[in-house]
């Protein structure tokens, strides 16, 4: 079902596999799944044939989009170390060194002024209950401060890979 309003963003969550497109609802489907998900319930939620379902699922595990769980019943799951991949390769084909050496130099301003506000060294170590009985903040502030905190810091490990990435393909192309 086309978007109305011709953004090119991903549909709204409630329509992610509206699509009259068979594979981009069987993709919108693993892409939603939370933990390792059989070919039945992901061709239930993408409205097709398991057959049909099992060929994409196939397709998209030799992709390594997603990966495949054998056991008493095959299941599928998403591959995160992929989009992971796949968003480095992004950052740097999109950004200059200088832009990555920027956005990491503020991520790092942004993970340092958390680690000094928790006193901790990362969001994990955090015991949110127990800060919110020593200070004013809600745990709903400090739970969206340590999700901020953890996002700035996968974000620059993305960063620093895509930086190595235009820096090694380089070749001193820049000496001057």
């Amino acid at each position: 079902m086309p978007d109305p309003s011709g953004s090119d963003g991903p549909p709204p969550f409630e329509d992610a596999v509206a699509s009259d497109d068979v594979e981009q609802r069987v993709y919108g489907t693993i892409l939603q799944a939370r933990e390792p998900t059989s070919v039945e319930a992901i061709a239930d939620a993408a409205d097709c044939d398991p057959e049909t379902a099992r060929k994409f699922l196939t397709w998209f595990t030799e992709l390594r989009i997603v990966t495949r769980h054998d056991g008493p019943q095959v299941t599928y799951a998403r591959n995160d170390a992929y989009f992971d991949w796949r968003r480095v390769n992004e950052l740097a084909a999109t950004n200059s060194d200088a832009e990555l050496r920027d956005r990491i130099q503020d991520l790092t301003a942004r993970i340092v002024e958390y680690e000094e506000r928790y006193d901790a060294g990362s969001p994990a170590a955090v015991d949110a209950v127990a800060v919110t009985e020593t200070s004013e903040r809600s745990i709903d502030e400090v739970r969206v401060d340590l999700g901020d905190w953890a996002t700035a810091r996968e974000q620059r490990g993305q960063c620093e890979r895509a930086l190595q990435q235009v820096t090694d393909g380089d070749d001193g192309a820049e000496s001057g």
